[in-house]
């Protein structure tokens, strides 16, 4: 179980939705993250390299049939991170969570 971390570059919410899309894949094919996430090419792009450049996903291109095709994966240290940063949300919920208050009117 990751340690809860709050991480402000997964926290972003286009970076939150994309390890969430990935997390549990082994890949996804670039094309189908951004029609998913309803992002240009250009957007996605740059919210996998702000990812990449972490260490936490790794961008494979690949060529056959006369065209290539790039498919995003979450490393281990990606997958670590995004759980980590999760379960601190998860945590600061059931903080906020009211607890038995009674609502005075």
């Amino acid at each position: 179980m990751p340690h809860a971390l709050f991480d402000p570059l997964i926290h972003e919410p286009t970076r939150l939705q994309l390890c969430g899309l990935l997390v549990d894949e082994e890949e996804v094919e670039f094309a189908a993250l951004r029609e998913r996430l309803e992002l240009a090419e250009s957007a996605l792009s740059k919210h996998l390299s702000a990812l990449r450049a972490a260490g936490y996903v790794t961008v494979e291109r690949r060529f056959g049939a006369g065209h290539g095709r790039a498919y995003a994966a979450l490393t281990d240290r990606g997958r670590h991170a995004f759980c980590g940063h999760v379960a601190e949300l998860q945590r600061l919920a059931r903080v906020a969570a009211p607890r038995g208050r009674r609502h005075t009117a």
